[in-house]
């Protein structure tokens, strides 16, 4: 049952993992504050173009620093001057002979890939870039593109990856755009590795669904695979092949007209009952088509607004009384909400043991 898993009030998150802090058009000159894993965390560019990111609160009186002022690559403190540079330390203290040993503040290691900003949250020393998930076609000039942006969800961020996990959900809440009636009660597989929990499922000679009949290049039924993989601790690829019916096909070579595309999903705790989702899209046709991404970007916002409605609903409800039902299709998120959880529990049994001994604490999480 999801509700034993997870339960409202718990500000527990995987530290060691590499999460979406923003889009990294939101981020300038200017101090942008937001939240990640319950912590406040203010973002910037230095002038050299580089993001950095600090803790949000001045070890003084507290006051948010994104309340302050920037001052070339440093912050300056809007309460009494305290200034910190980009590596947190305190360089300036307005009236004090010596600066003391408590003014800093932590800094946190920061990536820009793929149009985005990628936080660690956690020990600095593991921050290895080469955990962020890996997008397989960006840049490839024969895949198009279509940006997507970042939305605010009313629910804790497993409720996303729930959905995420759940391929049979389209058939209600997305009728008119992912959904169709002949694959209602297909079977789904569940695969759990070491990095996350794949869900997928082949459907034979089905309808194409609405969202994606006005893309693909033959007419008639087809063969469809959905394919939901969702990686620790929030990050989801999910694949779509539609090939025309007895065609369909896991790999190469496939059919000349198959459509194909591979929908990238980042869910980042803002705190227990708000995650930040952000997402784009890259399909294997039109990549130079501006119209044609456009299209996709409209059609897969308004999917995912339902989704958004439907998800704070279950947030709400599930607050107010706990889940006492699981059904066959709830294999792929109670597996992957187990894992993250000893995921989870490792870590800060590993945090504590270092803690207690003076050591650094091991990495966790290895993105493959």
């Amino acid at each position: 049952m999801i509700a034993r898993i997870y339960s409202t009030g718990t500000l527990i998150f995987l530290k060691n993992a590499w999460y979406v802090a923003a889009l990294e058009s939101e981020i300038t000159r200017t101090l942008h504050a937001t939240k990640i894993l319950g912590e406040d965390i203010v973002l910037y560019r230095k002038q050299d173009g580089q993001v950095a990111a600090l803790e949000d609160a001045c070890p003084h009186r507290k006051l948010p620093l994104s309340m302050g002022r920037l001052q070339g690559d440093q912050v300056e403190c809007g309460y009494h001057g305290l200034t910190f540079d980009c590596s947190g330390s305190c360089v300036r203290a307005p009236g004090v002979a010596h600066i003391p040993k408590a003014a800093f503040v932590r800094s946190f290691p920061i990536v820009e890939r793929y149009g985005l900003v990628w936080i660690w949250m956690g020990d600095a020393v593991l921050a290895d870039p080469a955990k962020i998930m890996q997008v397989e076609h960006w840049g490839d000039p024969a895949w198009g593109m279509n940006r997507g942006d970042a939305m605010t969800l009313q629910c804790n961020y497993q409720y996303m990856t729930d959905n995420l996990l759940d391929p049979s959900h389209v058939s209600w809440v997305h009728q008119s755009t992912f959904g169709s009636a002949d694959i209602v009660g297909e079977p789904l597989q569940t695969v759990v590795q070491d990095n996350g929990v794949t869900v997928s499922r082949w459907m034979r000679n089905v309808e194409v669904a609405p969202f994606y009949a006005k893309f693909v290049k033959f007419k008639g039924n087809c063969d469809r695979k959905q394919q939901y993989e969702v990686r620790f601790p929030a990050h989801a690829l999910i694949r779509a092949i539609f090939t025309p019916a007895g065609a369909g096909t896991d790999s190469e070579p496939f059919h000349p007209d198959v459509f194909l595309m591979d929908s990238y999903n980042f869910m980042t705790p803002v705190d227990d009952s708000t995650t930040r989702y952000f997402w784009f899209q890259m399909r294997n046709f039109s990549p130079d088509d501006q119209d044609i991404s456009r299209q996709f970007s409209e059609d897969v916002r308004h999917a995912f607004q339902e989704d958004r409605a439907v998800l704070a609903a279950v947030h709400a409800g599930i607050a107010k009384s706990p889940s006492k039902l699981d059904l066959p299709l709830d294999s792929g998120p109670l597996r992957f909400r187990r894992k993250l959880k000893q995921l989870i529990d490792a870590e800060q049994e590993a945090a504590s043991e270092a803690a207690g001994s003076g050591r650094a604490a091991t990495p966790v999480l290895q993105e493959a």
